[in-house]
């Protein structure tokens, strides 16, 4: 996917060429790209891929505006932060919850950005390993924390809609740096708090 321009919008010869490619696509699968229900079908298309896809626009370093952590040093945990994200294999949707843990070094970070920095990544084509790593490095590196721990419990429609067609299984992933790996009562607090 070509790179937007800064308001969003592709160019005429961007979106033109978007539209012969979705139009060859709905032939080779047997429909009629000239039909009225597919007319307008490659500009709605267009739309959602900038948003699907805006992440791409987006530099995680933004995210990180940090305050005096106030000697605070305990673990601090956002869960439940949705996304929706897609699988960069068949370029279906996966979804799901995404939960982070961190301990502070002198700073911390407003509550709301982390499920930004989620967004960012997840607005990505992605698998869910490198989306589970991607949080955890980018926290680890700009915010410096003492640790931080991540993870991701997503469904993905390449198992649901195709393949195995399972529709209640749910794939976990985790990544963990700092005092979350080298410390096994760290991370099994984490995990408590993620329960809970």
């Amino acid at each position: 996917m070509r790179q937007l321009n800064p308001n969003g919008l592709r160019s005429k010869y961007s979106s033109a060429l978007f539209e012969k490619m979705l139009k060859k696509f709905f032939t080779e699968i047997g429909d009629d790209p000239n039909r009225e229900g597919l007319i307008e079908t490659p500009k709605r298309v267009e739309k959602m891929a900038e948003k699907l896809f805006g992440g791409y626009k987006q530099d995680p370093k933004s995210v990180f505006k940090t305050f005096d952590g106030e000697n605070y040093d305990e673990m601090i945990v956002v869960k439940n932060i949705e996304f929706y994200s897609m699988c960069e294999h068949h370029m279906m949707p996966f979804f799901g919850r995404v939960h982070i843990g961190y301990i502070p070094n002198g700073k911390i970070v407003g509550v709301s950005k982390l499920p930004r920095l989620v967004e960012i990544f997840s607005r990505r084509l992605q698998n869910q390993e490198r989306l589970t790593q991607q949080i955890a490095d980018a926290i680890n590196k700009f915010l410096r924390p003492r640790g931080v721990a991540v993870i991701i419990e997503a469904k993905h429609l390449c198992m649901m809609a195709r393949g195995v067609e399972k529709q209640n299984s749910e794939v976990s992933t985790s990544a963990v740096r700092g005092l979350f790996k080298k410390n096994t009562n760290t991370r099994s607090e984490f995990l408590k708090l993620v329960r809970s």
